[in-house]
């Protein structure tokens, strides 16, 4: 297919690129697919994975990706950081897409005198956009990133431009399961739900399954009311459909678990002008969804909400983010999460920490990195702005006292970026057209 050739491509320019660019502007650390310029200090290349494509193997090696400054300390960093500032990169800038790294900004300078730290509150698309403007025209005012990767398009086309590079502390990297260092360092992971009323369902959660939430009666009835977002416009959303399509196997398997029969497939895909795979459970699941009668909702509040008012006799889903659970104890709401659906609740939707190549603060950067992820020891303060009931940090010497649940008893996985982003413009395509031949849309 043209579409993994270009993947192919994409991860092979990756490569290239990354043995082409430096650290920083002064000298700073190499982020090529070899050996890192550090030597011992990045392991050996037996030990040591890389961000890229190998010819040799026909693989593809991700993070995480150990460089020389990947053991540097914090007291390290600040010294060089100090000298970059002396040199004249006078502020550490960074893009966020979060107004709470904007209260980084005061507790950061008073740890690191002599260091000015300033933060520039955009959305994803802004962060993405200035950062890649000022590679092309060589005028790079940031030095650090924080955005999230859903669908593979900051993997595949940020780190194959050139435009950011990795950068993984190897102390603190020791406290993040490895698939969660894949694709990029992790600030924290959030994720969806879909909201049950607690009030009509006392014993718990009505739905184990995925595929019942659009069970219908024998008279064709829908069981449950749906109100989400409208996937199509929602990224996530369809980065987490596109993943039940490549695990297709894992899906048929709930369907039986459930039913007790084979899947029956029901789709035509014959209205499309690219591959799509036959007898896939996930693109079944694809288009029944998209045939349910569903109430879309631009309004997270709103959305459990319409749960809250939802009744036993005529019951009530609805998709939002984990963090509209605080509407139970702020509003009174009867809602409560569906966890540990099969085949797997959810997706991480992972905010991450990039530096900016060719940045005039390569130290600086990496040592506010270190700071905003909570340092060598988890009590740096960095992570403090951020840890609020919807959010998890993947470190597991961080002590999470807002969320109900822990991260590993909800029935979430890592994202792959790469299966997702070679077919996500193909599950946005089926979705849009077989949306607008729904009779219920």
């Amino acid at each position: 297919m043209k579409k993994k050739l270009f993947a192919l491509l994409l991860a092979l320019s990756m490569v290239l690129s990354m043995a082409a660019c430096g650290g920083g502007k002064d000298g700073g650390a190499s982020s090529n697919g070899g050996d890192a310029a550090g030597g011992d200090a990045s392991g050996s290349a037996e030990s040591t994975l890389h961000v890229g494509y190998d010819m040799a193997t026909d693989t593809n090696n991700y993070g995480p990706y150990y460089d020389e400054w990947s053991d540097m300390t914090d007291e390290e960093l600040y010294e060089m950081a100090k000298e970059e500032a002396a040199n004249g990169a006078k502020e550490i800038t960074v893009y966020a897409t979060s107004s709470k790294m904007l209260k980084a900004e005061e507790p950061f300078e008073d740890l690191y005198p002599e260091l000015d730290l300033v933060v520039a509150d955009l959305d994803s698309d802004e962060v993405l956009s200035k950062a890649e403007i000022e590679n092309q025209t060589n005028n790079i005012t940031a030095d650090v990133l924080q955005t999230k990767d859903v669908n593979g398009e900051v993997f595949h086309e940020y780190y194959a431009n050139g435009v950011i590079e990795p950068f993984y502390p190897r102390d603190i990297c020791t406290h993040i399961s490895e698939e969660n260092l894949k694709y990029s360092y992790p600030l924290y992971s959030s994720q969806a739900f879909w909201y049950y009323n607690t009030e009509a369902f006392p014993d718990g959660q009505p739905i184990t399954s995925w595929w019942q939430i659009i069970e219908k009666d024998d008279a064709g009835n829908q069981h449950y009311q749906l109100f989400t977002k409208e996937i199509g416009q929602e990224t996530a959303y369809l980065s987490l459909f596109a993943s039940f399509i490549n695990n297709a196997d894992e899906m048929a398997q709930s369907y039986k678990d459930i039913y007790g029969k084979d899947l029956e497939y029901t789709y035509d895909a014959s209205s499309f002008n690219f591959e799509v795979p036959e007898n896939n459970a996930g693109v079944e699941y694809l288009w029944r969804f998209t045939q349910a009668k569903m109430t879309f909702i631009g309004d997270g509040d709103e959305l459990v909400l319409a749960v809250h008012n939802s009744t036993k006799d005529k019951p009530a889903l609805a998709l939002a983010s984990a963090g509209k659970i605080e509407n139970r104890e702020e509003s009174g709401y009867n809602i409560g999460w569906c966890i540990n659906l099969s085949p797997y609740t959810a997706l991480l939707n992972t905010e991450s920490m990039f530096v900016v190549q060719g940045c005039d603060n390569p130290a600086g950067a990496r040592l506010f990195i270190r700071y905003i992820t909570g340092g060598a020891d988890c009590q740096s303060g960095g992570l403090k702005p951020f840890t609020k009931t919807g959010n998890w940090p993947l470190r597991d010497d961080f002590v999470d006292e807002k969320n109900p649940a822990k991260l590993s008893e909800l029935g979430a996985r890592a994202n792959d970026l790469v299966s997702i982003y070679d077919i996500y413009p193909d599950v946005q395509d089926m979705w849009l057209y077989w949306l607008s031949q729904s009779p219920n849309k």
